[in-house]
């Protein structure tokens, strides 16, 4: 309701209950009147219908005195925020995780049950290894790509195919005396490079993997499986000199994939090659 004096507009005193009603042909009363519930609930449906849409009392109303006067809120009334979530640190649960692995087929469990790698969602196969368990050489390489997330196997393509003449070379093969796997078991979407971060949380997994395999050589092929082992990269500059990841000792490779690409630098595995096969004889 509102207040008003201009012809059809209904004016009320709120606080004392009295209606004027200036309505053609209306009535006025200025007599406290006992209205009844439906002649209450007319009266102000159509007081609507001319127009009214606020109640207004004889005196204004001052809202922002009001408000000043009202108690603020102590600070044990004031509700305390929630509690932020823990953050997950991914590392941290991959170390705590691999720690607790007894055994090859464990960690492969482990990993196919590890949740704070996004790749594993994209992925086909969790590629684990391949090979001989127990060997004396163990080939580490980068991640899978699309044959090896088909097979769910490490070197199946045609690099794979190329490491296997490369190692039959020297009189070594994964059937007989080499065990493979990959720094990522999952497969990056469109073979992009793996992340700083993917590459973290995979770190302790590999760890514990190399400690159950328990190799005497450790061949890191390409970029990525050097920063893993070694944190090191620059596969030119790092290839053809032994360095040590967790008490083994590493020969820096160049990836088949690039040897497929750059033919010419085969040569330059191939001494890495006599190199490890030195090292082997010598026992």
């Amino acid at each position: 309701m509102i207040c008003g004096k201009r012809r059809g507009v209904a004016h009320c005193c709120g606080m004392h209950g009295r209606y004027f009603d200036l309505s053609p042909g209306g009535v006025a009363w200025g007599m406290e009147s006992a209205l009844d519930y439906h002649s209450a609930r007319a009266l102000l449906a159509w007081q609507i219908e001319l127009g009214a849409t606020d109640a207004i009392c004889d005196a204004p109303v001052n809202r922002y005195e009001l408000e000043a006067r009202q108690p603020k809120p102590t600070a044990r009334q004031a509700e305390a925020p929630p509690p932020k979530p823990k953050e997950v640190d991914p590392v941290e649960v991959a170390r705590d995780i691999a720690r607790g692995v007894r055994d090859l087929a464990g960690l492969k469990a482990a990993l196919a049950q590890f949740e704070h790698c996004d790749l594993r969602k994209g992925a086909r196969n969790l590629v684990f290894s391949d090979g001989k368990p127990g060997a004396r050489v163990m080939v580490i390489g980068e991640a899978p790509g699309r044959d090896e997330d088909l097979e769910g196997r490490p070197f199946v393509g045609r690099a794979g195919q190329l490491l296997d003449r490369m190692l039959a070379a020297i009189g070594l093969s994964r059937q007989d005396n080499v065990y493979i796997t990959n720094v990522l078991p999952w497969r990056p979407p469109q073979n992009r490079d793996p992340l700083p971060a993917e590459i973290a949380m995979m770190t302790p997994f590999l760890e514990r993997h190399v400690a159950l395999a328990n190799p005497d050589i450790l061949i890191a092929m390409g970029n990525i499986s050097c920063d893993a082992l070694m944190g090191k990269r620059g596969i030119t500059r790092l290839r053809g000199t032994w360095g040590e990841a967790w008490g083994k000792p590493v020969m820096p490779m160049f990836h088949p994939a690039y040897l497929l690409r750059q033919p010419l630098q085969k040569r330059a595995a191939w001494s890495d090659l006599l190199d490890i096969k030195s090292r082997l004889d010598a026992g």
